[in-house]
């Protein structure tokens, strides 16, 4: 009997043609025995040598990099960033990729997904099958959009900052993300050693000049004097208990969407992309098409994003509620929505309180769930309160694709799908379903 590692396939090699692109930012291929690969910086349809980096003899599928290309695909570019490539950092999925390619990608990865988790085709789903980019994202090949408003730098032993590789705790230090926003390249801090911290997280907020880092310290570790090239707010993640606390400056950012400004605190979630909260809103409000007196919820609202955007939109006779389960989203959201008065927040998982609430009835559901979806539970308990329109924004087609089987099988079908590029130059892709009734098909 092999032991583990005889039966260990990292290292091999195998040259094979490459199939189609998949969920994940890789794309399949087979070996001559039938052996499935999910490999990392090759495109559809190239000729390739793939390196096995993960898998055993017994594997299921082995995961590879594609450390040799034979014959390249028309949309193959040369990586714009030097860090990019097999063995090196593992934040860019597409650098290799013309932006045009990427989006395309996107959407066969949408539709698949779609089809094997829903059943559904595009047309069914409401959607024309393009991946839309951000305006201004629309670059030659070769340029990449610096758009990345937060950014992780992990620290290696000797204190120098980078970004991890590909599945792996290991670092490839950086003195540059191209990716990264000018707000947090401006901030200088790949310039810098940070000894004893396990990492060092950036924000620079788009709707001001707000700049936060966030300290991670080591085991044990002091936190060094923080002097940047900017301005900063700086806050440390407590080793006992995982909170943020507040060092100096401001505890939170000011951001801005929809022509209001929201407090996003304590490293708090925002959309990443500068322009992404303005084009969510937007997509959701032409689907949901609020009316004056509507009652609404609001899911998984984060800061109230959409919350104040409905909320601007039905009126003083309507009302909105929103469920967050984050104790410092639900303080901001409370403090961002304190203008209306029949905006409530409560703070709670969405599966476990919104049965409580006693709602039976609502006109419109905005929900933004975590990467893993709402899931059948949430999903039957929505359909069940007989909205007009359900929008529902979704970072992880996958997720989407079976929630909207869930909404399928409680009388819920799409009517309208958009996709945005939010993420260039990474797998991942932002989604807005509208729902309506099936039986009513207006």
């Amino acid at each position: 009997m092999q032991n583990a590692s005889e039966s260990s396939l990292v290292g091999e090699e195998y040259e094979v043609e490459v199939g189609p692109v998949a969920h994940g930012g890789h794309c399949i291929a087979r070996t001559e025995e039938g052996r499935v690969l999910f490999v990392r910086h090759t495109l559809p349809g190239e000729k390739i040598v793939a390196r096995i980096t993960e898998g055993e003899e017994d594997s299921r599928f082995l995961r590879a990099d594609a450390v040799r290309i034979i014959e390249a695909s028309k949309d193959r570019v040369e990586a714009p960033c030097p860090y990019s490539g097999p063995g090196k950092c593992g934040g860019c999925d597409w650098q290799h990729a013309k932006p045009g390619a990427q989006r395309r990608f996107k959407g066969e990865v949408i539709a698949e997904q779609l089809q094997r988790l829903a059943g559904l085709t595009p047309e069914e789903a409401g959607w024309d099958g393009t991946v839309m980019p951000a305006p201004g994202d629309k670059l030659p090949a070769g340029e990449v959009p610096a758009w990345r408003t937060r950014v992780q730098y992990a620290v290696d032993a000797d204190g120098r900052v980078g970004l991890r590789k590909h599945r792996s705790h290991d670092v490839q230090p950086i003195d540059h993300c191209m990716i990264a926003a000018p707000g947090v390249t401006e901030l200088g801090i790949e310039k810098q050693d940070w000894p004893q911290m396990a990492s060092v997280e950036a924000i620079a907020a788009t709707g001001s000049s707000d700049r936060q880092v966030i300290l991670t310290p080591r085991p044990g570790g002091r936190l060094p004097l923080v002097e940047l090239d900017k301005p900063v707010s700086v806050l440390r993640v407590e080793e006992r208990d995982g909170g943020v606390h507040r060092v100096h400056g401001r505890a939170f950012v000011r951001e801005r969407a929809d022509e209001r400004t929201y407090r996003v605190g304590m490293g708090g979630f925002w959309q990443v992309h500068p322009q992404a909260a303005d084009i969510l809103v937007k997509a959701v409000m032409q689907g949901l098409l609020p009316r004056k007196g509507d009652m609404a919820l609001d899911l998984y609202c984060g800061v109230g994003l959409f919350a104040g955007a409905i909320a601007d939109r039905v009126g003083e006779k309507g009302a909105v509620l929103g469920i967050e389960s984050g104790k410092r989203a639900v303080e901001d959201a409370r403090h961002n929505l304190q203008d209306f008065e029949r905006v409530r927040i409560e703070q709670g998982k969405v599966d476990q309180l919104l049965p409580r609430t006693g709602i039976t009835e609502v006109d419109l559901i905005v929900l933004d769930p975590p990467r893993a979806g709402a899931g059948k539970q949430t999903v039957q308990h929505l359909a069940g309160l007989g909205a007009r329109r359900i929008a529902y924004v979704a970072c992880d087609p996958a997720a989407l694709a079976r929630d909207l089987a869930y909404f399928g099988e409680n009388g819920y079908r799409p009517r309208t799908l958009r996709a945005f590029d939010l993420f260039p130059m990474t797998h991942h892709v932002e989604c807005v379903a509208i729902l309506e009734p099936a039986a009513k098909g207006v």
